[in-house]
């Protein structure tokens, strides 16, 4: 058995270490990502700038290899030139911070490297954990989280996904872990309608000329269902998700006639 390990949060992340090792008593390791912080990226591809693949010796002394890229990228470089053959399980994380709602599905980086994965069929688990310090959710490298509980609840799940694959129509299982759980049992939940509303800060160079940041206000507006919702509860949540998001062709075609 082989697993691939990405994320957004870079090589040196305390978060991919963590997933790492969750699973390797289960399977042959791949540590695989972005050699810098691409958080926000989606699932970006690098099409008009040469790649490179560094060698990296882990906080472990185990080996990894760091992408200049995209995570996309860093999957990509995976399966088609690290690799000698499709692994088994792809996991993405663990992510420091929430990645639920809609809109995280084309904005993380996370979940698009978890897509790309699931693409060429690998069952594939996409794992974050909630942080209450919003400076530390961007950082590069490693950070004072304590991912122990999440590795637990990973590690459950990749036996199961090892064991079984993937239940029929499900391409990955989108987790996402509080910080203070309630108990050590899964929720399954439905996506939220968002997890932030954008916030643009306007400001003035010092010529005059206005530039701008994007920022973000937290949702509150969780349905009872939902995996926002449920986070609140101290729960820790699965939602599948199908990369085909194709609609209801019948209802496109009636509403043609």
């Amino acid at each position: 058995m082989k697993a691939l390990i990405s994320n957004d949060d870079g090589i040196t992340a305390s978060g991919i270490l963590a997933s790492k090792k969750a699973v390797e008593d289960l399977c042959e390791t791949y540590v695989v990502a972005p050699e810098l912080q691409q958080s926000g990226i989606g699932h970006a591809l690098t099409l008009y700038e040469p790649l490179r693949i560094n060698e990296h010796i882990l906080k472990d002394k185990s080996k990894g290899y760091g992408v200049t890229g995209t995570p996309t990228d860093a999957v990509t470089m995976a399966l088609f030139e690290i690799m000698d053959e499709k692994p088994d399980i792809m996991i993405s994380g663990i992510n420091t911070g929430f990645n639920i709602g809609k809109a995280e599905l084309t904005t993380s980086g996370t979940l698009g490297a978890a897509i790309e994965a699931a693409s060429f069929g690998i069952p594939t688990i996409a794992i974050s954990q909630e942080v209450t310090r919003d400076d530390i959710k961007f950082e590069n490298g490693e950070n004072q989280v304590d991912f122990s509980f999440a590795g637990k609840m990973l590690n459950k799940l990749a036996k199961i996904v090892l064991k079984k694959g993937l239940p029929e129509g499900i391409d990955i299982l989108n987790v996402n872990v509080p910080e203070n759980p309630s108990d050590d049992e899964f929720e399954i939940a439905h996506l939220s309608e968002r997890m932030y509303l954008p916030v643009i800060d306007k400001r003035l160079d010092p010529r005059g000329k206005p530039y701008y940041w994007i920022g973000g206000e937290q949702y509150e507006k969780h349905g009872t269902g939902s995996d926002g919702y449920a986070l609140t509860k101290g729960k820790t949540t699965i939602t599948p998700i199908k990369i085909d998001q194709t609609g209801n062709i019948d209802s496109l075609r009636e509403w043609l006639e």
